[in-house]
């Protein structure tokens, strides 16, 4: 028995690995349940015994993504030492990388559409993003409330990963980089920068 629920989590963890795969080289479009469990090797019902719905792989596959910008955004807001400002710059920062670097990924992540994020722990893994940003913004802003602040700033972010990406940022603004843009969006919803 033993052996068999270790091939068992081997096989769940082995579709997710194909789904992440997949979804950084071909996009989320290509996430279907056959075409995973074709890279997968097994049958295309094996993974309904361990996902019952396309919902469920697609929330673990987005954990995975989630679990990774949480990662990178804790290696450069470090011990929280560093004054809030200089946290959320680094934050912003990461954040952007991600989004560019993992671009089917990230769209995985925030497509809600196509997610169950109350199931396979998706919510334990992107609302305490939210909270770090929420708690960072009202160090910085305490005369706000610091969620709608967070918000609009994840907004900016989010708005910057996208037409970033899609190339319309560099061709109506002329930047090279997305750093002035970073500065733009956390001036204007924390106010300047001291100094």
């Amino acid at each position: 028995m033993q052996a068999f629920e270790a091939s068992d989590t081997g096989l769940r963890a082995r579709l997710v690995d194909v789904g992440v795969e997949l979804v950084a080289r071909e996009g989320v479009q290509a996430l279907t349940l056959r075409e995973i469990a074709r890279r997968a090797g097994v049958s295309h019902g094996a993974p309904r015994r361990y996902f019952p719905t396309h919902l469920e792989l697609l929330s673990a596959i987005a954990r995975r993504g989630f679990e990774e910008l949480g990662a990178r955004v804790s290696a450069v807001t470090g011990d929280g030492g560093a004054p809030p400002r200089e946290q959320l710059t680094e934050l912003g920062w990461a954040y952007l990388e991600f989004a560019l670097g993992n671009p089917g990924m990230y769209e995985l992540m925030f497509r809600h559409d196509l997610l169950e994020s109350g199931h396979l722990g998706l919510r334990d893994t992107s609302l305490p993003l939210f909270a770090r940003l929420v708690d960072l913004v009202g160090r910085v802003r305490p005369d706000a409330d610091p969620r709608l602040v967070a918000g609009a700033l994840w907004a900016g972010l989010h708005g910057i990963a996208q037409l970033w990406g899609w190339g319309s940022l560099q061709l109506a603004t002329g930047a090279e980089d997305f750093a002035p843009l970073l500065r733009a969006v956390l001036d204007a919803h924390l106010g300047p920068e001291d100094g």
